[in-house]
Formats: C-alpha cells, sequence, structure tokens
C-alpha cells in the first residue's frame, strides 16, 4: 500500500497517511520530529491488546542511539467510550503532562478509535498552545475518518463535537492489523462511514463497495483483506475533500452527510446505545428520506443507497419518541448557522447538497416515518 500526503495549498504543511505496517514508517516520523518526550495515550483495552506491537515497532524505530537517547516513552489510558469524550478527559492528560514535564518539542501518540484520536488532537492542540501529535487509528472507523483531517471534538451535556479546534497530526498510520481483532459492530460502523464518503464524493467508489463479497463473518482475515483497498479508496477521497477546505468552510461540510441526524439519535440514547458509525447509517436513511422528498434522490437511489447499509448489516430498530424533541435537537449541531438547521443531503448519487433552506414541516415529516 503507499503513502498518501495530505497538502494544504493555503498553509505552510501538510503530512502524510502511511498505508503500511506501522513499524515501515514510524522511525521516520520519530527521526524528524526527534521528540524529548513521547506520550501515548490509548485505553486499558488497546493497551492490552496492542501496546506490545507498538513497541516493537518504536524499538524497530529506533536503533540509531543518537536518536533513542533524545525522549523519553509514558503511557496514559483514558476511559473507553463516547460518554468520556468530554474535557474530564482532557484535564486528566493535561495534568499527567504538566506533571512530567512535557514541553513544546515532546509528542503526543493517539493510539485507538476516534474517541481517543479526538482527545489526543485537542489534548495537544492545547497544551502549551499546540505540541505535535501522530494518530495510530485502530478502528476502521478512525482509520477511513476520524484520523483523516484534523478535527478534534468533544462533547458536552448540549451535545456532540461541540467544542473542538483543527490540530493536523504530524502522521497518521493506517494499519490494518489493527482490525484483525475488532468486533463486527466496530467494522460495520467504519464500512458505514466508508458508505457516506461514497454516496458523497464518488459513485465508483460505492459501485465497488456493492460488488464486494460478503460471505462467512465480516471480520475474517479473508474479508479484511479484500476490504484493503477499499479502504485506501476512501481515505483518498476523504483526503482530497479536506485539502480542497480543511476548515470545513464549504465542501467537506458534504462529509458530514448523515451526521445531523446521527447526532441527534446518538444525543437522545445518551451515547450508550449506538456506535457512532451506527448512529450516522441511521442518519443517511433520515436524509435520504428527506433528499427523496426534495428531488435529490430518485426512489431508485434511495433503495439502492439503503440495500448496500443492509448488505453490511447496517439496519437498526430505531424509532424516534418524540419527534419535536428530535427535531429541536438538530438546532444543536455545530453545522447550524442563524438558528437555522443545516443538513447535508445527496445529490444523486456522488454529488452532495448543504441546505439551510428547508421548511420544518417538511423535516417533521420526514421524522415522521422514523417515528
Amino acid at each position: 500500500m503507499p503513502t498518501l500526503h495530505l497538502d494544504f495549498t493555503k498553509q505552510d504543511f501538510g503530512y502524510p497517511i502511511h498505508i503500511a505496517p506501522l513499524r515501515e514508517h514510524l522511525h521516520t516520523t520519530l527521526s524528524a520530529l526527534k521528540p524529548t518526550k513521547i506520550l501515548l495515550i490509548t485505553n486499558e483495552m488497546i493497551k492490552s491488546l496492542y501496546l506490545p506491537y507498538l513497541q516493537e515497532a518504536l524499538q524497530a524505530s529506533t536503533t540509531d542511539t543518537s536518536t533513542r537517547k533524545n525522549f523519553e516513552i509514558l503511557t496514559y489510558c483514558i476511559e473507553d467510550g463516547e460518554v468520556h469524550k468530554n474535557m474530564s478527559s482532557i484535564e486528566g492528560i493535561l495534568d499527567f503532562a504538566f506533571a512530567n514535564k512535557l514541553d513544546r518539542k515532546s509528542l503526543m501518540i493517539s493510539l485507538g478509535g476516534g474517541i481517543v484520536s479526538d482527545i489526543v488532537g485537542f489534548a495537544s492542540g492545547i497544551y502549551e498552545r499546540g505540541i505535535s501529535f501522530v494518530s495510530i487509528p485502530t478502528t476502521l472507523l478512525a482509520q477511513v475518518d476520524a484520523s483523516v483531517g484534523g478535527k478534534c471534538g468533544i462533547n458536552n451535556a448540549y451535545g456532540k463535537n461541540l467544542v473542538g479546534l483543527f490540530h493536523q497530526p504530524k502522521a497518521v498510520f493506517v494499519d490494518t492489523h489493527f482490525l484483525r481483532s475488532l468486533p463486527v459492530r466496530e467494522l460495520r460502523a467504519g464500512i458505514a462511514e466508508m458508505i457516506k464518503i461514497a454516496v458523497c464524493f464518488e459513485e465508483k467508489a460505492l459501485e465497488d463497495l456493492e460488488g464486494l463479497e460478503v460471505s462467512g463473518d465480516i471480520n475474517s482475515l479473508d474479508f479484511l483483506d479484500s476490504l484493503a483497498p477499499h479502504i485506501k479508496k476512501a481515505i483518498e477521497l476523504k483526503s482530497a475533500v479536506v485539502q480542497k477546505d480543511e476548515k470545513e468552510a464549504g465542501i467537506r461540510a458534504g462529509l458530514n452527510y448523515g451526521h445531523t441526524f446521527g447526532h441527534a439519535i446518538e444525543n437522545l440514547t445518551h451515547y450508550t446505545k449506538f456506535l457512532h458509525g451506527e448512529a450516522v447509517a441511521m442518519g443517511m436513511r433520515m436524509a435520504n428520506a428527506l433528499a427523496l422528498k426534495l428531488g435529490n434522490l430518485s426512489r431508485e437511489q434511495v433503495q439502492r443507497i439503503d440495500s448496500v447499509l443492509s448488505k453490511f448489516g447496517l439496519d437498526f430498530d430505531y424509532k424516534i419518541d418524540s419527534i419535536e424533541e428530535f427535531y429541536e435537537k438538530l438546532f444543536l449541531d455545530k453545522k447550524s448557522k442563524g438558528g437555522k438547521i443545516t443538513l447535508v443531503l445527496p445529490r444523486g448519487i456522488g454529488g452532495v447538497d448543504i441546505r439551510d433552506d428547508i421548511d420544518r414541516e417538511l423535516i417533521l415529516e420526514t421524522l415522521r416515518e422514523f417515528g
């Protein structure tokens, strides 16, 4: 697999996304950064599964003793779960970093899924006004979505990802070895994000996912091997969008297809019932239903998207209890401006619309279909 590179044309920086075994490229990053200290941030489960694998890669990257003696490696574990993606976790990291005297030449490493990636990106972005970090995503969702693009957000009482910043990593390491231990639900959640990217930005990518054979276990090594080129394609598509619009002022908002509805689902279920990718899949179905009413999608196109979601087991039994309450949650999405709900809707297959002018009654009518 190749190395992709994100370049931000209006900035003086970019970073590589290495799609390869971890030990192949980690040494390059460490040699260039020469960190005084490394703070590895993960959770207890990932630590037990993959800390030895990471340590092996780190040892392989530090055979040059002149580089090796310049830093030490510390480990800090955060609590697992979306409910812990909050300021309390950030403060724990900052306290640990200050207590261990990390300086502005130190490096934070994120080892985990999208939650860990968001938290570490945020913490490193505000520690001493910003220090370097690298991301090692261990879930499919994080590999194709959360770790690419520098968006780092945490939740608060009002909603999901409402507090955050843009802080680009120095490198991202996408190693499919980590996917071998993923539960089926986590794999499906990641595939939901791959479908999202394809629907909005390239019909051929959706065709390829439609043609992907699913037989036996979705987390089998054979399936993971067949999934690898689709992972690369999803990263390429998202990278192309991010390079055009780093701060989400325009086209990058299209990557939020399914998210406005999905975030409302997560909020109303207290971040405990559904994985993020599962909520996004449900949000995509809601967005599709609205897009059909607006003429953005044909009935056949809606059925096509629904079919590929179902193919990968992304069907869920969720009923909206209170239509009005759900509607009000849509205003808490960070894309909303001037008291208007902003929704991302497919425009055919391979296109996207970002709308803030949709009639309230039409949205409510759509929500009633899921009540």
